[in-house]
């Protein structure tokens, strides 16, 4: 087995692997553990009791997360006419329509995200197979197809992430920086946890949250009790 550093020993020094924490005690713990020399991101594990194979069952939704996630968001828009102007002014660094599928069909890929308009959709879709593997494929469902251009573009660069159920009930999604501090990222959480509680569905039966785990990117995981959750997000 691999040997951690010293740094990271000693950062884990007040974790306990055995223990399920307070939410608000493990985001302390979090921030408190990283020992690298970057910002690292706080990211968050959540085991639903769904079973994704039926429809009414796929957990998928977007969240503007109050404080942001800490860094540049370089947004691309396909749209035509005073749609492009729209998009300019709310701040996407790209917009065009074929010029940009031209671009992307060559290899050209220097975005984190895609918006269009719903007009422009049937051209988007030839190039659906470059876009969709890498998440950047714009989606009616997550807010990323709408005439309401600027509002699409302005959320997702001031935090808006979108999030989906994988085949084992499990949901990853990044908190922001843990430069953020506790106010911050326990803000971030509490929205992501409320808009997750509100789209359970009326078919599941049981324990929804089952699971929680919150981590830093060079950290161990730290098992959230989620008996007390909702008490922990409405503090």
């Amino acid at each position: 087995m691999p040997k951690h550093g010293k740094k990271y020993r000693n950062a884990i020094l007040n974790i306990d692997a055995s223990k399920k924490y307070d939410l608000s005690e493990a985001v302390k713990l979090s921030i408190e553990s990283t020992y690298v020399g970057f910002d690292e991101t706080v990211d968050i594990v959540v085991r639903l009791g769904v079973d994704p194979r039926h429809a009414d069952q796929m957990i998928r939704g977007t969240v503007v997360l109050p404080n942001g996630l800490g860094k540049k968001v370089t947004v691309l828009v396909f749209a035509k006419g005073e749609k492009e102007t729209e998009a300019k002014e709310a701040g996407a660094e790209y917009v065009g329509n074929d010029d940009l599928i031209r671009k992307i069909k060559e290899g050209w890929l220097q975005f984190d995200k895609a918006v269009a308009t719903p007009d422009i959709m049937g051209s988007v879709g030839k190039i659906g197979k470059i876009l969709g593997p890498r998440g950047l494929m714009p989606n009616a469902k997550t807010g990323t197809v709408t005439f309401d251009i600027a509002k699409a573009v302005k959320e997702l660069k001031s935090g808006k992430i979108d999030f989906r159920v994988e085949k084992a009930g499990i949901i990853h999604a990044p908190m922001g920086k843990a430069s953020f501090g506790y106010e911050k990222i326990m803000q971030n959480i509490s929205a992501f946890i409320d808009k997750i509680i509100r789209l359970k569905p009326d078919s599941s039966k049981g324990i929804y949250l089952q699971n929680i785990s919150l981590s830093t990117t060079m950290s161990p995981g730290l098992a959230i009790d989620v008996n007390n959750i909702k008490n922990s997000i409405s503090a």
